[in-house]
Formats: structure tokens, sequence, C-alpha cells
């Protein structure tokens, strides 16, 4: 399964990506974090659907100095690129 999560709150500058690249790498997920123009940080996520939940824990609790406000979580497509790893764009 794959999914893209929009986190928004006080998520950049704060060592929100490395969060996230931490926490994906113990679920056996794959995709990637960025930061986003606008301020948010963008998770594409492919893992087992119980991983996908943990993530999302992870990803809406963030670093010590984040302050999540919002995880919009949707599915997307899985056949659009395939990952081997997880990491930071």
């Amino acid at each position: 399964m794959r999914f893209r999560f929009e986190v928004r709150g006080r998520v950049q500058g704060v060592g929100y990506r490395w969060f996230v690249v931490r926490a994906a790498a113990p679920l056996q997920i794959r995709g990637y974090v960025r930061n986003l123009s606008d301020g948010s940080v963008e998770v594409v996520a492919d893992g087992d659907p119980g991983a996908l939940d943990a993530l999302e824990i992870a990803l809406r609790r963030g670093p010590r100095q984040a302050q999540v406000n919002q995880v919009e979580r949707s599915p997307i497509a899985s056949m659009m690129e395939s990952f081997m790893s997880f990491g930071i764009r």
C-alpha cells in the first residue's frame, strides 16, 4: 500500500524530516519525505498497512521541537514510482 501524508504545523527547520527517516526505517517503509514551499512536509510512504498506521502515529507526534497541527492521509497509485528505500528529497 502507498499513501501520501501532508503534515502541517511547525514542521520545517526542527529536524522533522530526519525524525521521519528514523521512524520509517524500523517499519521497513519505502518512499521519501520533503519540505513543501507552503511550510508543510510531504511524506510518500509505501509499506504494510500496520507499518503505515504506525508511521502515521509517529508523524502526528513528531520530534520534540515540532508542533504538528494536522496530518492528511490520502492513498496514491503504487505504480507511479518504485522505491528501494526511504530518504529525504
